[in-house]
């Protein structure tokens, strides 16, 4: 048992306000927790969610979109007993999975002739037979080894649409999509056995939530919050933990000090850290004193953290046919084709074609005049840099020339560069190929100090929460959701038990 008496005596300083430390933060103030505070490095809370309203009184996400599924989905249940979720015939249709082909899809080849309709849902079709499998553990073991990319070429090749040129490219805009899936920069990348580790949730997704978006789903846990437990713009710069042992800093209360870019410094008995894994590969050999042990570091170094962009162009008014749920570009030589990849695996000249990683552009919810486009990996950190001008303008002539429609001049972008906000520094996790995942997130979710050196120590000094934490969810917002109430959970038990 600690020092303290319990909960309401003990400090917890929890570091981001995204789902995860929102999550923590609620759990521990149900709990009777009485010193709670978050930090959070930007002007607004959030993290990866991001609900705007640039272009219309109606939200458009930055970042995350979908509610992943609903049976045991913890989000859904808070989105469904709030009446957060969008109703009427819009919610029907959106309960697709995300990025997957509707009829509604019109596929367009560079030529600006149509793609057949019976390829494309052969194709796809097939293409989500072979990923399942891979989901599934169901892989054969000749493919157990191989990169997600190598086991659909060499899967897709016994198909008979493999012959056509038309299936190839379908098959190519496929590995493209799921790129936004994987948040990597390639399948090539990506572990092929590895992924049947995450565990899809059983029900459609959704992908609207009500005009209050998922800005709404954080507001209920922020509601459960004193006022003044969340502070803004308040980066941390360091944690200083293990500062209270036998013989060392005898004066010293608190285990564990938070001090911010600005100075501030606060003491606290658990800190619980709920940083993007972007954030952590970035900082996480000079942020902490002493060093995180190396374990830790190496699941850092070892998780993927992928980046997938979007592109909302909005125009005056819509050009594409009521029944177009989105325009799906189709190369000849796409990025994710295997001899292409090969040959711009060298060198910057896939810089040149950077647009060429843009899957197409889907309509947007609410928003009758708008399209999303979406991009991932390098090619989507590359178009971080460019101007939003430059981007609008090629994405109309990638418009122009293949549906051959007449398409206007954009009239507003926004443009999400998720890769270079150095609050973030990326999307979502994934894992790469050779990479034991299991084993990385067990290692990124395990406490400090560990429980067999607590000698003298004081316990839970520094936990962990996020989507990179989790076996099954990471990528997720009810991953990161479900690893901050796991990590409350752990510091209640800890005072109760």
């Amino acid at each position: 048992m600690s020092s303290c008496s319990g909960p309401e005596d003990a400090r917890v300083v929890i570091v981001g306000s995204g789902f995860a430390g929102l999550a923590a933060a609620a759990t521990l103030v149900k709990a009777g927790f009485e010193h709670v505070l978050v930090l959070e490095a930007k002007e607004r809370i959030g993290g990866r969610v991001h609900t705007t309203k640039p272009f219309t009184e109606n939200v458009i996400e930055v970042g995350a979109n979908w509610i992943h599924g609903q049976k045991g989905n913890p989000l859904f249940k808070i989105a469904k007993e709030e009446n957060l979720l969008s109703e009427g015939p819009s919610a029907s249709k959106n309960m697709c999975l995300p990025r997957s082909v509707t009829p509604r899809d019109y596929f367009f080849k560079e030529d600006g002739k149509q793609v057949s309709k019976t390829a494309v849902d052969q194709v796809c079709l097939h293409f989500s037979k072979l990923t399942d499998k891979a989901f599934d553990d169901e892989l054969e073991h000749k493919h157990r080894k191989l990169t997600l990319g190598a086991y659909l070429d060499d899967a897709f090749g016994e198909f008979s649409l493999a012959a056509t040129e038309e299936g190839q490219q379908v098959f190519e805009w496929c590995k493209r999509t799921e790129c936004t899936d994987e948040a990597c920069s390639s399948l090539y990348e990506v572990s092929a056995s590895q992924i049947s580790y995450y565990t899809a949730l059983e029900g459609g997704f959704f992908n609207t939530l009500g005009p209050g978006g998922y800005r709404a789903i954080l507001d209920v846990l922020m509601k459960d919050l004193p006022s003044g437990t969340v502070q803004c713009s308040a980066p941390v710069k360091s944690i200083r933990w293990d500062l209270v042992r036998k013989g060392h800093c005898e004066n010293q209360r608190y285990p564990v000090q938070v001090v911010c870019e600005n100075g501030q410094s606060f003491e606290a008995d658990h800190v619980i850290i709920t940083v993007s894994l972007g954030v952590l590969k970035d900082k996480a050999t000079t942020m902490f004193e002493p060093p995180l042990p190396e374990k830790k570091l190496s699941a850092i170094r070892n998780l993927g953290f992928g980046i997938v962009d979007k592109i909302f162009l909005f125009f005056e008014k819509s050009f594409w046919p009521d029944d177009c749920a989105g325009v799906q570009m189709v190369w000849k030589e796409g990025p994710e084709d295997k001899d292409v990849y090969e040959s711009l695996s060298e060198g910057d000249t896939w810089k040149k074609t950077w647009f060429k990683k843009i899957t197409g552009f889907d309509t947007v919810a609410r928003h009758p005049t708008a399209l999303c486009g979406w991009i991932t990996g390098r090619e989507a950190l590359y178009m971080e840099k460019l101007p939003d001008s430059e981007i609008g303008d090629i994405c109309v002539r990638l418009l122009r020339s293949f549906t051959g429609w007449s398409v206007p001049e954009v009239s507003k972008t926004l443009i999400s560069r998720w890769g270079s906000d150095s609050d973030v520094q990326g999307s979502y996790t994934f894992i790469p190929d050779g990479v034991d995942g299991v084993k990385a997130h067990k290692a990124l979710a395990s406490p400090l100090p560990p429980k067999d050196k607590c000698r003298g120590r004081k316990h839970l000094q520094l936990l962990f929460a996020g989507e990179a934490t989790h076996v099954n969810f990471y990528t997720t917002t009810h991953g990161a959701y479900l690893t901050g109430v796991r990590e409350g959970e752990r510091l209640r038990s800890y005072y109760t038990d």
